[in-house]
């Protein structure tokens, strides 16, 4: 991909404003309830169990608009976004609030030119290189080139879509949509980290096993509030309450965290680094967000590898997997974003043949490198 300044959008509410936490702070105190609600609580956008949607109420309101506070970050975030791309706002407020958001981006951010600040609700007009949201319909609906999640609460039930955790990842993954990442090859030769990305029903799983029994690498365990299964090692998880893990996820102790089967999953760098830091290669069997926040701590020293499996192989798999009913509606919804990870990945490796097969061109391609 050649270098150029890539046309970018950012959603504003959640992205660059506290939204969502700061309107459940102002119900809580207003209504005095006990135990106070948090972002945690909300599901989704409407039809949440409680009193939590009572916070919609204030998103039509010019003067919540107004003071609204600026994330950490945020403004440093943009001004450095602003050195390598053009930057617009896309914000959706009902026409009450436009002048109150408007002012206050000119001021917050201006960096930015106020023509550059697009207000209303149909995003799914503006065409855009990237496009950064939390809400997941803006996401579904954009004809932005590379639509990007970021991660909130109400959207960890999602997986497959090309998604981010923080302000860092996402320039990050700036970079490696500018430069295509061909100025760091990977080399995993004094150690590193294999992530193995691709729908559901690619067999990551089954692969990252086989890399273990036959090509000596270490699969790290990983953070899970899912319950334990009869007969499952306890080598292979560290199972939490859901309370452990959102209390250990708000310190910062996971590198990247995802939710399957509304069990939440997360790896952390110490588990990685025991491997790493020996000479070792990790394998991790990962959504696009995770590998990207992989790439972002490990750079050269991870590969990002997609399996690439026949779709209707990887429909059926969803099919007949024990899983919700509405998870497997959205994985299937999703296959189109999945297969166009295939872009942000190092290497893309044919799955349709046995996890042994898929294994071993890993596991040649990793020690190509190490010749190189």
């Amino acid at each position: 991909m050649k270098k150029y300044r890539l046309k970018i959008g950012l959603d504003v509410d959640d992205i660059l404003y506290e939204c969502n936490a700061y309107a459940l702070e102002l119900l809580n105190r207003a209504e005095g309830i006990e135990p106070p609600l948090t972002i945690h609580d909300i599901r989704s956008w409407g039809g949440n169990v409680g009193r939590v949607d009572d916070r919609l109420r204030y998103f039509g309101d010019p003067d919540f608009v107004a003071e609204q506070p600026v994330l950490p970050g945020a403004r440093e975030f943009v001004a450095k976004l602003c050195e390598v791309a053009d930057v617009f706002f896309v914000s959706a407020v009902p026409p009450a609030c436009m002048s109150a958001r408007a002012l206050r981006l000119t001021r917050d951010f201006p960096q930015v030119p106020p023509a550059n600040i697009l207000l209303g609700h149909r995003k799914d007009l503006v065409h855009l290189d990237i496009l950064l949201d939390d809400g997941a319909h803006n996401i579904s609906h954009s004809p932005a080139t590379y639509p990007v999640l970021f991660r909130k609460p109400w959207n960890v039930h999602l997986s497959g879509l090309l998604s981010v955790t923080t302000y860092e990842d996402f320039l990050h993954l700036v970079d490696m949509l500018r430069y295509s990442y061909t100025e760091t090859r990977p080399d995993l030769s004094d150690g590193g980290v294999v992530c193995l990305v691709g729908p559901t029903g690619t067999g990551k799983n089954e692969v990252a096993k086989a890399l273990v029994l036959e090509h000596g690498m270490t699969k790290p365990a990983t953070y899970t509030t899912r319950p334990r299964r009869e007969g499952e090692s306890e080598q292979e998880y560290h199972f939490l309450t859901e309370a452990q893990f959102l209390a250990d996820f708000a310190a910062g102790k996971y590198l990247e965290t995802t939710v399957y089967s509304g069990h939440h999953f997360g790896t952390s760098a110490e588990e990685i680094d025991a491997v790493t830091g020996k000479g070792g290669v990790a394998v991790l069997p990962i959504d696009i967000c995770g590998a990207l926040s992989m790439k972002n701590r490990y750079r050269s020293r991870a590969l990002l590898v997609f399996l690439k499996r026949r779709r209707e192989d990887v429909i059926f798999d969803i099919v007949l997997r024990q899983m919700d009913p509405r998870d497997k509606t959205c994985r299937i919804l999703s296959l189109d974003d999945e297969y166009r990870n295939e872009e942000l990945c190092d290497l893309c490796v044919d799955a349709n043949c046995t996890p042994d097969e898929i294994a071993a061109k890993i596991a040649l391609a990793v020690r190509g490198m190490h010749t190189a």
